[in-house]
């Protein structure tokens, strides 16, 4: 009865899950006819992710930055009334004073050249940052989406998996309940027979909501209908697509690194501004007045900022920027250090896998099966059931564990693979 119910119940999830697909066939249509690839998920994540629309509009904004920096203030407009009485029979009358002036002028700031210099030099910083920041989303996203999508491919293998021994536990429970009508058997042996495939049951079912888990995430990515399409083979794990000396060589061009350059870059253009300000700068006033009966009158002036205790204000600014500076770089290179350490780490970590995944592939799968299936030939001429039930336990283990090796040997295959702009394609 306990085997019926579970064919039934696996014959339920399968019908949802055709169902499920019927409907992504009218939603996706150009992914369901053909299997989900890796590169395809990618793509699909960096065209809808708001991360990347999000770094995209800061571009926008950074290059409108860009194009007014550097630029003369507006001048402005200056009007009102000059020597206007306040006392007497004619306070605040315009025209009853004798010395009253009605003006109307312009003033224009003059920033040095050396200031206008230094703030186009952060404008280009700036814009440079919102660059590296939108690369470093989309390489995000680009390593988020394809590792949900190596979860969810490795999910379906465990299943996949697992599946394989419902087939050998039917056969136990057949042979024990036979051994126990011939009266070889004992009723021990019936209910752990029995309770080894309530066991493999809650493993499936746990399976079964590791793959509804990882098509969620890769769902986020890739959008709901395009998740329930079926997954092609996964690329060739064992082959990088940049070599490990380049990853090695060029830490600066990776993702986690690329908006260090333009932190230094900002570091220096406060820099040069500080410098600036030693720079003076002028302002220019010209007005036109008129008094009743007299001539019209012009005024201009024109005024000069002097820095004259710069040892005490513009050379401390000074000092202060440079050390800001020392600091990012110092900063740089220790961001730097750290990277090729995690890239070395990755790269380690990857090999590891990768040998382990081959071991388990070609000796200890076999192995573990080849193991089950004597001790339940054993058991089926008389032996003890306890070796099958062991030999069973550590079977599940092994094919967990090489599916498991399997996704870390995917997962860290991501993250070198896409540590660079130029292979994320």
């Amino acid at each position: 009865m306990f085997v019926f119910d579970r064919r039934r119940r696996r014959g339920a999830v399968f019908h949802l899950q055709c169902a499920t697909a019927l409907l992504a066939l009218t939603v996706f249509p150009a992914l369901a006819a053909s299997p989900l690839t890796l590169q395809q998920a990618v793509t699909l994540a960096v065209e809808r992710a708001p991360l990347v629309q999000a770094g995209r509009a800061r571009e926008d904004a950074a290059r409108a930055d860009r194009n007014r920096a550097g630029r003369w203030p507006d001048p402005s407009l200056d009007f009102g009334v000059q020597n206007l009485p306040v006392q007497g029979p004619g306070a605040f009358i315009p025209a009853a004073g004798s010395m009253t002036m009605r003006t109307v002028g312009f003033s224009q700031e003059i920033p040095s050249g050396a200031a206008l210099a230094a703030e186009r030099a952060g404008a280009r910083a700036g814009a440079a940052a919102a660059s590296a920041e939108t690369e470093q989303a989309r390489l995000h996203t680009r390593q988020a989406a394809a590792a949900a999508w190596v979860s969810l491919w490795a999910a379906r293998r465990a299943g996949a998996q697992l599946e394989g021994l419902e087939r050998q536990n039917a056969l136990v429970i057949v042979a024990a309940k036979a051994r126990l009508a011939g009266g070889t058997g004992s009723t021990a042996d019936a209910l752990a027979a029995q309770a080894a495939q309530a066991e493999l049951a809650n493993r499936l079912d746990q399976a079964d909501a590791t793959i509804a888990a990882a098509r969620a995430a890769l769902a986020r990515w890739v959008g709901a209908a395009a998740a329930q399409a079926t997954l092609a083979d996964p690329p060739d794990f064992t082959r990088l697509p940049v070599t490990a000396a380049h990853l090695l060589q060029s830490p600066d061009a990776q993702a986690p690194l690329l908006d260090w350059e333009s932190r230094e870059d900002r570091a220096e253009a406060a820099l040069q501004s500080a410098r600036a300000s030693k720079h003076p700068g002028w302002n220019v006033d010209l007005s036109y007045g008129r008094v009743p009966g007299l001539p019209a009158l012009a005024t201009l002036m024109v005024g000069v900022r002097l820095p004259l205790f710069p040892a005490h204000r513009e050379d401390q600014d000074i000092l202060a920027r440079r050390a800001d500076l020392e600091a990012v770089r110092a900063e740089r290179e220790n961001a730097r250090r750290a990277q090729i350490e995690a890239v070395q780490r990755l790269l380690a970590t990857w090999r590891g896998y990768g040998r382990q995944v081959r071991r388990d592939r070609d000796t200890l799968l076999s192995l573990a099966a080849d193991r089950s299936a004597a001790a339940l030939a054993a058991y089926r001429g008389g032996a003890s059931l306890q070796p099958w039930l062991e030999a069973r336990r550590d079977e599940i283990s092994t094919r967990l564990d090489y599916v498991g090796a399997l996704n870390a040997w995917g997962d860290t295959w991501v993250q070198l693979a896409y540590l660079l702009p130029e292979y994320a394609q």
